[in-house]
């Protein structure tokens, strides 16, 4: 391996370094985007008993805001349960354009990686044609061995960007979808906390009426 870095000539370097931050971003990513850790089960069925029982207090609207970025976007519906519906919707549609903003963060970053690195093979294959032009013009055609330096250099900088794009194309793909999907599940939570607290919904959210 150390071989074949050093091969691919000074170039390796930026794509190896692209391929350590792809990684780690995917590593974090699939972490942080659980769809249990951002979106718990039955959170809104949990603020419907407390609303019933009279256990709804600052404490817990503030672990329920800690607690998951879906608990951050329905604390702030119940901050402002005694205003209107509008201002109530208005509250929660800004919060979670910002839950929103994070659950997508890194991304652009992975999508930046995906698009370079093929760009850095493509350089190192301009530079290893340059030495092998450079070879041809000094010392002819009769030196396989310095000819096939730059010809190294420039098929391994080429196949390591691929390498890298590739799967960093295809984890900023789903990465994306899982994010869209995750907004969109908050989003209808967030609309059955609004229609349980303005009384649109008579029966717990989740169970059916008897």
């Amino acid at each position: 391996m150390f071989e074949l870095v050093k091969a691919g000539g000074w170039l390796m370097l930026p794509i190896i370094a692209c391929s350590v931050i792809a990684l780690a971003i995917v590593i974090e990513r699939f972490w942080t985007l659980r769809r249990r850790r951002v979106v718990p089960p039955q959170l809104v069925v949990q603020i419907w008993q407390w609303i019933q029982a009279g256990e709804l207090d600052e404490a817990r609207i503030r672990a329920l805001r800690e607690g998951s970025p879906l608990g951050r976007i329905l604390a702030t519906g119940l901050v402002n349960r005694r205003s209107s519906r509008e201002v109530m919707k208005e509250t929660i549609e800004e919060t979670g354009r910002r839950v929103a903003h994070e659950l997508e963060r890194f991304l652009n970053t992975l999508g930046t990686i995906a698009a370079i690195t093929p760009l850095l093979g493509l350089l190192g294959t301009v530079v290893g044609m340059i030495q092998v032009f450079s070879v041809i013009t000094a010392v002819g055609v009769g030196s396989p061995g310095e000819l096939a330096a730059g010809i190294s250099q420039a098929l391994i900088t080429t196949a390591a960007g691929i390498s890298v794009a590739i799967p960093a194309m295809i984890f900023h793909r789903y990465f994306r979808g899982r994010v869209d999907e995750l907004v969109l599940d908050m989003e209808q939570e967030a609309i059955k906390l609004v229609e349980v607290l303005k009384g649109e919904r008579v029966a717990a959210p989740g169970v059916k009426p008897s």
